[in-house]
């Protein structure tokens, strides 16, 4: 399993690059994404949190009833004006949750593991706000980032510690 990379990591705020090559090691790579995210108990997860900054996320929001969406180079082409609240959470930032408002319906067109091109056609519930968190990885965006202020603020020390912690973790490595 790869190491999640944790609060306070740059590449977690760094926007990803698009992928072009479509070949055997990104596929592999995909495949060792979706282990990665079941391994974590994750609803998705989006390449940056493995360390590769590229456009590259998997979301399975059916606990692992469907396949897995490999979702690559994504552009969101529809949101809805409808919102909805829901708690998330994220790997990258432990033990902290928070009620995030976000668009209710989406739709995604994106490119699969072999280049080939499809749209996920408005997506409510869970995948539409797990598509939304991880496609937010890709341009540098933490959920903690769509947070109020106030609740910011209140998650400021833990997000202080999580940072330290990561920046003297990769002293050491």
């Amino acid at each position: 399993m790869a190491d999640i990379r944790i609060y306070g990591d740059p590449i977690l705020r760094k926007k990803a690059e698009p992928v072009n090559e479509f070949d055997g090691l990104l596929k592999d790579f995909t495949e060792q994404m979706k282990n990665d995210m079941y391994a974590s108990n994750g609803v998705g997860l989006a390449a940056p949190q493995v360390g590769r900054s590229i456009r590259l996320v998997v979301v399975d929001a059916t606990g692992g009833e469907q396949e897995p969406y490999v979702v690559i180079n994504p552009e969101i082409t529809y949101l809805s004006e409808q919102q909805s609240d829901y708690d998330e959470g994220c790997l990258s930032i432990p033990d902290i949750t928070l009620t995030i408002t976000r668009p209710a319906i989406v739709s995604v067109r994106a490119q699969d593991e072999e280049g080939n091109e499809y749209t996920i056609e408005k997506a409510d519930g869970l995948l539409a706000r797990a598509l939304q968190h991880e496609i937010d990885h890709l341009d540098g965006i933490l959920f903690v980032d769509r947070a109020s202020p106030v609740r910011r603020q209140l998650i400021s020390g833990k997000l202080k510690k999580l940072a330290k912690s990561q920046r003297n973790a990769s002293k050491t490595a």
